[in-house]
């Protein structure tokens, strides 16, 4: 194994107290590579977008520790959490969070602007193919579209890790696989650690790493000895 982007030890979160609590995760173990495409597989509520969340400077755990390369998350101050999602970590959700008055590279200028060392918007959006559709808004794109967008606004600013929750949850079938297909060739391209949480096992076969998930406990974390070459796909 080579550098470690993630490891936790036993990490927990409890959202609320006494009979009302919820368990989201109970005392995760876990290490993450640097530069593999990680899958993170299970049921919804079985703690995978929790953790997801921990990770990325979102939340907080209740207990244990979540560290970062040498960065030990659990002792940063929200400031510092702050800096570390700017400069460190891209994200893309279920939905596409796009400004639908913006054309798809003002979208992505959005975070170019803030970011450290930025691509520039147009190369951005040729990586997720989408370069002769730039100056389209997102109402003049399909949803697999408006989905690379949000990729590319990710990607833009250069994350070390890109943290994806469920991003073909609002896509059908033949599409989401496109996005996948996508994710995977900028994993190849740029060495980016990539981070996807889903409930579809066929999300799997592009993973270096599939790590499944139920209530709120990791129950297998192992190396795909199948994965798919993004070259080898054929959707």
């Amino acid at each position: 194994m080579g550098a470690i982007a993630y490891t936790t030890r036993g990490l927990t979160k409890v959202y609320g107290d006494g009979h009302t609590a919820v368990h989201a995760l109970r005392g995760v173990d876990l290490q993450v590579p640097e530069g593999e495409v990680v899958v993170l597989l299970g049921p919804s509520g079985s703690g995978k977008s929790t953790l997801l969340n921990i990770l990325g400077g979102l939340d907080r755990p209740t207990e244990g520790t979540a560290r970062f390369r040498d960065t030990e998350l659990t002792g940063l101050n929200d400031r510092q959490l702050t800096r570390y999602r700017r400069d460190h970590i891209g994200f893309v959700f279920q939905f596409y969070n796009l400004m639908p008055s913006l054309t798809a590279r003002e979208n992505v200028e959005l975070v170019t602007e803030i970011a450290r060392d930025p691509l520039d918007p147009g190369a951005a959006l040729d990586l997720v193919g989408l370069g002769a559709r730039m100056d389209h808004f997102p109402a003049q794109l399909s949803g697999g579209e408006q989905q690379r967008v949000a990729i590319a606004r990710a990607v833009a600013k250069q994350p070390d890790v890109l943290f994806c929750d469920e991003p073909t949850g609002a896509l059908d079938s033949q599409t989401g696989r496109d996005v996948l297909a996508v994710l995977q060739r900028l994993n190849q391209s740029l060495g980016t650690t990539v981070m996807i949480v889903t409930h579809a096992a066929s999300t799997a076969g592009m993973a270096d790493r599939v790590i499944r998930f139920a209530d709120g406990r990791i129950t297998s974390d192992a190396r795909n000895a199948t994965k798919l070459d993004a070259a080898e796909i054929h959707w």
